[in-house]
């Protein structure tokens, strides 16, 4: 027996059906369609059983809707308004499985604003004028991006933990008008054989779908370390770092604007293929005393209530430390007035309403002090081999 077409398919006489009643058929007055008891039947057999066929349709009209478009000759003039069509959110994949690993990455997109501008990154002015020259003023001035001077493709940061890598990276996501895709090693790795390999194709192929688009690698040495190094590599990482390099390599062959911007505290680890992939390696240094200075002037500013801090004094103590050392020293010392509030409510038996609590007192220069002596640094251990890998590898942009 002949099996019965699916109701969610299209057969050959459904397509008659549609096309004559939508482009050639005659219609019929509603006292025919009243007098004929069997035309509803005849539409049920002829749609297999659905007969406003709503599913169908929502084929064609999501095809009028995104795919028609509207030729109007030079100087002809047309009332209907020009249709706009929207850029698809995916490109065509060859498979459904392609598809679907396109919708997993696509989670790692920032929507939203990250809202750190340049100004609120204090020194760096060196990495910061590569980023703009390698995302900004390309999309700003494209004319003269062209050929020798086609933008930069990759750019690695490196240097100690705290220093500022990741914020550079917001800041990217938030003043450049990039897609940004922020990946770690977690969106890339996963459990099923082959499936790493599909997922860094389809981030690139998203990346050129959604071009200028940017690709964040944090903590890049976890994704692609030197191969052949350890007799434990497993052939599935090997494999995951060929892919990567492949589609790294590949952006030279295409006009899309895909920005690869990669941080890393181990920079020495990184395998040298990436190295030359990545072409701009800026080394993202300890604070400057004038970088330290601008951080203590925004994170503990001079108030009527403290007006004794000396900022000369903190930059001579905090040689060595990090920028998030000195948000630590800042928020140790901001945590002394506090405590000693806290002391006094403690021992108060009274419940006090919210509006009713007294306000925090003044940061003095002994809380600073004490803040010095219980924070200390934690990035200046490697400072020597930064700097060696920076001598060796590093990019600088000297000034004319």
């Amino acid at each position: 027996m002949r099996e019965e077409p699916s109701p969610t398919r299209w057969c050959f006489e459904d397509f008659l059906a549609f096309w004559d009643d939508r482009f050639g058929g005659k219609k019929k007055d509603s006292s025919e369609e009243n007098s004929n008891p069997g035309s509803a039947d005849q539409t049920a057999r002829m749609t297999n059983g659905s007969v406003k066929r709503s599913s169908d349709l929502a084929i064609y009209e999501q095809y009028e809707t995104q795919g028609a478009r509207t030729e109007v000759r030079t100087g002809a003039i047309s009332d209907r308004p020009v249709p706009i069509i929207q850029k698809p959110l995916f490109p065509p994949f060859e498979t459904a499985e392609m598809r679907h690993l396109a919708e997993a990455l696509s989670r790692d997109i920032i929507r939203g604003s990250p809202d750190v501008k340049w100004e609120n990154i204090k020194g760096l002015e060196n990495a910061k004028r590569l980023l703009k020259e390698a995302v900004v003023m390309p999309i700003k001035y494209p004319k003269y991006f062209t050929g020798l001077l086609s933008p930069w493709k990759g750019i690695l940061l490196f240097g100690p933990p705290g220093t500022g890598k990741t914020m550079l990276a917001k800041a990217v996501a938030t003043e450049c008008k990039t897609t940004f895709f922020n990946i770690s090693a977690s969106s890339i790795v996963s459990k099923w054989r082959g499936d790493s390999e599909k997922l860094v194709k389809v981030l690139f192929e998203l990346a050129r779908h959604h071009a200028p688009s940017t690709i964040f690698l944090d903590e890049i040495d976890s994704i692609i370390s030197q191969r052949g190094e350890a007799r434990s590599e497993h052939e599935a990482s090997r494999r995951l770092k060929t892919e990567l390099l492949i589609q790294m390599d590949g952006l030279a062959k295409t006009d899309d604007l895909v920005f690869v911007l990669a941080a890393t505290n181990l920079p020495w680890e990184l395998d040298s293929a990436m190295l030359r992939r990545l072409e701009k390696r800026i080394l993202v240094p300890l604070p400057e005393p004038e970088a330290r200075c601008a951080m203590f002037e925004e994170l503990l500013p001079i108030t009527v209530e403290n007006p004794e801090i000396s900022y000369e004094t903190l930059v001579e103590k905090t040689e060595g430390y990090s920028g998030s050392d000195i948000r630590l020293v800042c928020k140790e010392a901001a945590m002394q007035p506090l405590r000693r509030l806290m002391a006094v409510l403690d021992a108060s038996q009274d419940q006090l309403q919210e509006e009713e609590l007294p306000e925090i007192g003044p940061v003095k220069p002994e809380d600073v002090n004490v803040a010095l002596r219980n924070t200390r640094p934690s990035a200046h251990l490697h400072a020597h081999r930064y700097q060696k890998f920076n001598e060796d590898y590093g990019s600088q942009l000297l000034a004319n």
